[in-house]
């Protein structure tokens, strides 16, 4: 079943809004907290009524819609992040297909919610520990692996590592909600201009 264009492409800007935030803290070792705590909320809404909801709304999504917008129109000023995004859809068929794995994760986060509960904030420091630890325990024994560089001496922190696993963790919530709607690799090639009018669209 394939959901409407509009749809999908909120899922698109999950994956590209996580990735941005993952290139971003392993070059700088800094994050903007109020997009971190967009994607890890989407993570544990694992049962919204709509795409839109998944991320709180629309507009929480216009650092990632900014991105597609930029790479349907040819201005993409990071050439790394369209490579990462296709790595994230990978690993999320073998996610998908990976049954066991899929099912420690769900275990995983309906395990973590009541810390991100009690915390009052699904972007604290505990709980993107206990995400990035879900993610290196499970995600991460699958391959293709997601490769992630960076400036080494943030990468050899442990707060930094856990933070980008988390984000890498809600990166591959958004590719299963992607595929979930309908999204395929035949989108780029045959709804491209369809995903960069429904993007536009979203942005106004």
């Amino acid at each position: 079943m394939s959901f409407p264009v509009e749809e999908r492409v909120l899922a698109l800007a999950g994956i590209a809004q996580a990735l941005q935030q993952v290139r971003r803290i392993a070059e700088t070792g800094q994050s903007e907290a109020s997009v971190v705590r967009t994607l890890m909320d989407s993570v544990f809404r694992i049962d919204a009524a709509t795409p839109a909801a998944v991320y709180g709304d629309v507009s929480d999504l216009a650092p990632g819609l900014r991105l597609l917008n930029d790479y349907f129109n040819n201005r993409a000023q990071d050439a790394v992040l369209p490579r990462l995004a296709l790595a994230v859809l990978q690993l999320e068929r073998r996610f998908v297909k990976t049954p066991a794995t899929a099912r420690a994760v769900a275990e995983g986060i309906e395990r973590t919610a009541p810390l991100a509960r009690e915390a009052g904030d699904s972007g604290h420091p505990d709980v993107l520990s206990a995400l990035g630890k879900l993610y290196a325990d499970t995600i991460s024994h699958l391959r293709p692996r997601v490769m992630v560089q960076g400036n080494p001496h943030y990468l050899g922190q442990a707060g930094v590592v856990s933070e980008i696993r988390a984000l890498l963790l809600a990166a591959m919530r958004s590719a299963v909600l992607w595929r979930q709607l309908g999204g395929s690799y035949w989108d780029f090639l045959f709804a491209k201009r369809a995903m960069a009018e429904a993007v536009a669209r979203a942005l106004r």
